[in-house]
């Protein structure tokens, strides 16, 4: 769900995301249409053309992290190394608990056309964990756990309502993480993590924008007891959000130094757009307390 706070190019502007974008627009028309469902099927299709293998990765053929400079003291190699399996640990982190909640997802979800989407989201979601776990055994075994993304999947694991637990799974944490993808991938050039990233940053952008045309159809329908309770958990969710946020392991913490100022306009930038995303879905969020000054 998130790494260093990073910003990046617009995903308009990628080619690779072509048939994201038009399945975005295309889900727009049938929610104008009345046609929410099928908004929904269509990211089920297009999650289903763009599955691969972990095999597909060049294992072997080139490096799994990148590599330090020729000539760098062995102590110097391994502090590289040791960022980058930080890293690679809050990736894998994220994506065991991705895979509970989408296995939650296929279960609590009643509608077909979302059953069928989330059964494609699991088998995501457990791919991208066991390439996780492949490329952490590459680059020397795992780090220290984020303490406050455990919190955070807790608390939507244990959401009481199917709307919060795909805002906040889908609408929220998975918006999030495509531009972190998008940065470790330029950062990790000519290895598999590069490979990996941009992988991943497709299916978490479909997983995303599909979790935008189900809770369309979720509100709906949804009473003012569930939309309060959306806000309520909002509320809870925040403060620790933003913890996790500023989070650094040891390996990085002089990162978190150097970058405390950008990360938290950026994450103000993130919180805000949260906020709008459900403003744009029907919800009063006038009673939502930002944790910050905005």
């Amino acid at each position: 769900m998130s790494t260093d706070s990073t910003s990046a190019e617009p995903i308009n502007a990628d080619p690779t995301f072509a048939p994201l974008i038009e399945a975005e627009r295309q889900a727009e028309e049938d929610a104008r249409q009345d046609r929410k469902g099928r908004g929904v099927l269509r990211f089920y299709e297009l999650a289903k053309k763009q599955e691969w293998q972990v095999r597909d990765l060049a294992w072997g053929e080139i490096p799994p992290i990148p590599e330090t400079r020729a000539g760098a003291s062995p102590e110097r190699k391994e502090r590289r190394r040791a960022v980058w399996r930080s890293v690679i640990t809050q990736q894998l982190q994220a994506d065991e608990f991705a895979v509970e909640m989408a296995a939650q997802l296929l279960n609590l979800a009643p509608h077909r056309e979302a059953k069928l989407y989330y059964s494609t989201m699991v088998q995501d979601e457990a791919r991208h964990t066991e390439a996780w776990l492949k490329l952490a055994n590459e680059a020397g075994g795992v780090a220290e756990r984020d303490p406050h993304l455990d919190e955070l999947a807790k608390m939507t694991l244990e959401a009481e309502t199917l709307e919060e637990k795909v805002f906040q799974m889908q609408v929220f944490f998975e918006r999030l993480i495509i531009p972190r993808f998008r940065l470790i991938a330029r950062s990790s050039r000519g290895t598999i993590l590069e490979d990996l990233c941009n992988r991943l940053t497709i299916d978490d952008g479909i997983h995303h924008s599909s979790g935008v045309a189900y809770e369309r159809i979720l509100m709906e329908g949804a009473s003012k007891q569930t939309k309060d309770r959306l806000v309520k958990a909002a509320n809870r969710l925040l403060p620790i959000f933003v913890e996790h946020a500023l989070w650094r392991p040891k390996e990085r913490a002089w990162i978190g130094n150097v970058m405390h100022d950008t990360d938290v306009r950026r994450l103000q930038e993130d919180v805000m757009d949260g906020i709008r995303m459900a403003r744009s879905l029907g919800l009063d969020v006038s009673d939502i307390r930002v944790p910050f000054a905005a």
